[in-house]
């Protein structure tokens, strides 16, 4: 409606089998269409992200070093958007705004060359997907909200945006953080977040039980974990019910780490983390299976030989291992929520399948269900180690040449 109303016209890629299927049809209906705003989930996000370090490495070594140097300039320039151009970083705007006359403007003629900015909404979105984009001169604005609430909560703008976080909030909305009692919680702690205003639904169509749950005097109760800032941004969490808890009862977000994983591995494509009252943390993953097939390659090896399948295990492996105290990443979050074992499976969550709904959020209820004989193994000692047979007869049903 807010796009009709403004007068613009809004335009659909074809549906593919399944989402990353329905991605081959995205360049030609980009440059047919040549898209103003592009609203996009975090799927598709990490999909154009790779598509455009896939062109820039074909391109050979000293484009790729060119590329790399001018994101790193920009990084530094744009920092966390509300903050760009702050400081003694001012004095790289001109550098930037040449690179992104020149040699980013390469990177958005893939969008079709008119995109201004993306909209992401629908799951939570990865920091460092929204810097690269931010730095090549396409912005993409994290925002929130639920089908409740009329769809809008909060976003980020133009005029005002924090990356990582999901903006501020819209106008003649009211919003507070608070603990399980439902007492509020203060600028900074993370809480369940309740919303109450002129957008928040009536109630559910003829389900008063389901109504009552959720709405409890004029306040909606999301059931998604985020904090406010001092500054007014809202940072989500992810669902209440997605919740890790540790056999001490501390619960942990466990999206953010997945999205991670998925986001910075070129060898991850979908995670699931699970640990309920258990001494650790286990997770299923999802390969990228062409990339570990290049990867193969380069090492001269083949998936159906033994030193093959213990080569894809073992790095997989290594890639979590970066989140680890003396790892890449190894202060992003706290030691004891990574995984201890990992279970590798061949088939991708997909809506035909049940595992992903209609905004590519995990079903994490269905994936627990069917993969729970899976999860109980991998609370065995044997599972720890991940060249494990179950993982090794995962590995034999991939397509790695």
């Amino acid at each position: 409606y807010a796009f009709i109303g403004k007068g613009a016209s809004i335009a659909f890629i074809k549906k593919g089998k399944t989402p990353l299927d329905g991605l081959r049809h995205l360049p030609l209906s980009l440059k047919e269409i040549k898209p103003n705003v592009l609203i996009c989930v975090p799927i598709f996000a990490k999909y154009f992200k790779n598509v455009i370090e896939q062109h820039v490495n074909e391109m050979g070594k000293i484009p790729e070093f060119i590329f790399r140097h001018a994101l790193n300039i920009s990084y530094m320039y744009y920092k966390d958007g509300w903050n760009k151009g702050t400081g003694w970083q001012r004095i790289l705007k001109p550098i930037v705004l040449f690179f992104k006359q020149t040699l980013f403007k390469k990177a958005r003629a893939y969008f079709g060359g008119e995109l201004d900015f993306f909209i992401g909404g629908g799951a939570l979105l990865d920091a460092d997907v929204q810097k690269f984009f931010y730095a090549i001169g396409i912005p993409m604005y994290q925002s929130y909200g639920l089908s409740e609430a009329t769809s809008i909560i909060s976003a980020n703008s133009q005029s005002k945006c924090h990356i990582g976080s999901s903006g501020t909030l819209v106008n003649n909305l009211s919003l507070k953080i608070c603990d399980e009692k439902g007492e509020e919680l203060p600028f900074g702690v993370v809480g369940e977040i309740f919303i109450k205003g002129g957008n928040v639904m009536y109630g559910y169509w003829k389900d008063e039980d389901a109504t009552k749950k959720v709405l409890q005097d004029g306040w909606l109760h999301t059931g998604d974990m985020g904090y406010l800032t001092i500054d007014g941004f809202l940072n989500v969490q992810g669902r209440y019910t997605s919740l890790l808890i540790a056999d001490d009862g501390e619960k942990f977000s466990p999206e953010v780490i997945e999205e991670a994983f998925c986001t910075q591995s070129k060898y991850i494509d979908q995670c699931i983390l699970y640990n309920s009252q258990r001494s650790y943390t286990v997770g299923i993953i999802v390969p990228n299976q062409h990339n570990l097939k290049i990867y193969l390659d380069e090492k001269n090896l083949t998936a159906d030989s033994e030193e093959g399948k213990n080569t894809v295990l073992k790095l997989i492996e290594k890639e979590i291992d970066e989140y680890k105290t003396n790892g890449k990443y190894g202060n992003m979050f706290p030691q004891r929520w990574l995984p201890v074992a990992l279970g590798i499976i061949e088939e991708e969550f997909t809506e035909n399948n049940g595992l992903m709904n209609s905004p590519m959020r995990m079903n994490r209820k269905a994936i627990l269900e069917k993969y729970k004989n899976l999860i109980d193994f991998l609370y065995s000692n044997e599972a720890r180690d991940i060249r494990n047979d179950v993982n090794i007869q995962e590995v034999e049903k991939m397509k790695l040449g």
